[in-house]
């Protein structure tokens, strides 16, 4: 059985997501933390905690989600949050080299590298206060992972030199797009797999996505390890279309109106696809400051904090029972209209994933 099953799920529905800089182990790290590989100086009884997380929730101007709940978060409790930023496949791995002496507490990224760092045992069992409230889809069962702010796959087009973004994938394949079109590397960027996952599902399964992304290398610029990186690219008209998901770039349009939002259908006729890629969240195992932890997972679904998710952060409520009513939210679910939600098989994702990968490189030639 191909592991992406497609279903019809009509949920309704100022952060930018910033290329990375050389840091400590290739990451940008916000506050200064132990060097990589040195003995952890971390007190168990220090009022803090050490999230490592995927980019596009905090800003740089610092008016973004993260900076908001970090804050408040601090406020209500005297603890601080130490933030480290980095790719969502680097995070999982940053996570197994400390294995033997863990530096972070909780982990925020997207599938299906939640599921991978479930799967090296670098998470311990904890469900927040307000998780029986997210969907099941949406969180693990053993309390590995929860979901604190859903998401959605997207692509991006260039709204000043183009009329109206592409249809259908085929559309992507037009010299129009030649050297104008590029998405962040699969393997390497969670929104880059995200494209191959919609692609197996969109072409039935991995021939034909392989044999179609082998066709689009024509018009792809190269890889990218950041898909942050390609928004401004893509709003100042250097790149026609790209890959994102919603949250990121609908929280970055007022930087960059230039960019709008698409879902390629799989062919003429057919409606428009995507899935949903939420940001999840981890108590990493053994973490320092297990304790603190927990109170900071129970914070993030708090209906407090979950109707911020679209007033600030641009994003999607994890919790079923919070239905904000800002214009934020009223934009995103416009978006989302008539867009067909399929929910790919996670756990099987990350079980091939290697394989995908793989063959996507073969197919490509990168």
């Amino acid at each position: 059985m191909h592991p992406l099953r497609s279903a019809v799920d009509r949920k309704p529905p100022t952060a930018v997501r910033k290329p990375l800089t050389a840091a400590c182990c290739g990451i940008l790290l916000a506050t200064a933390l132990t060097a990589c590989g040195g003995a952890s100086t971390a007190d168990p009884a220090a009022k803090e905690i050490t999230v490592y997380s995927a980019d596009g929730l905090k800003s740089e101007k610092g008016d973004g989600f993260y900076d908001k709940v970090f804050e408040d978060f601090r406020k209500k409790t005297g603890i601080k949050v130490n933030y480290v930023e980095t790719g969502s496949g680097a995070a999982v791995q940053r996570l197994a080299r400390e294995r033997s002496n863990p530096k972070a507490d909780v982990i925020v990224t997207l599938p299906p590298f939640i599921q991978q760092a479930d799967g090296k045992g670098l998470l311990d069992s904890y469900r927040p206060k307000g998780a029986d409230q997210v969907a099941a889809a949406d969180k693990d069962p053993a309390g590995r992972w929860t979901s604190i702010i859903n998401n959605y796959f997207c692509f991006i087009y260039n709204k000043k030199q183009l009329p109206r973004p592409p249809a259908t994938w085929q559309d992507l394949l037009s010299p129009t797009f030649r050297n104008r079109l590029q998405y962040s590397t699969p393997g390497v960027a969670g929104d880059g797999t995200a494209v191959l996952i919609k692609a197996l599902h969109d072409f039935g399964g991995q021939e034909p996505a392989m044999e179609f992304l082998g066709r689009l290398q024509a018009n792809n610029v190269g890889p990218s390890s950041s898909t942050g990186q390609l928004a401004p690219k893509t709003d100042k008209g250097e790149l026609l279309v790209a890959n994102g998901d919603v949250q990121m770039n609908y929280a970055n349009m007022k930087s960059m109106p230039h960019q709008g939002i698409f879902f390629p259908a799989a062919k003429p006729g057919t409606r428009p696809t995507t899935f949903a890629l939420p940001y999840a969240a981890g108590l990493v195992d053994n973490a320092p400051h297990r304790a603190n932890a927990e109170k900071f997972l129970d914070y993030l679904l708090t209906p407090e904090v979950q109707r911020q998710v679209s007033a600030i952060g641009g994003g999607f409520p994890s919790r079923k029972d919070i239905k904000p009513t800002d214009p934020h939210a009223t934009a995103l679910a416009a978006i989302m209209k008539d867009v067909e939600i399929f929910h790919p098989d996670w756990r099987a994702i990350d079980k091939n994933l290697d394989s995908y990968v793989d063959a996507w490189k073969t197919a490509t030639g990168s």
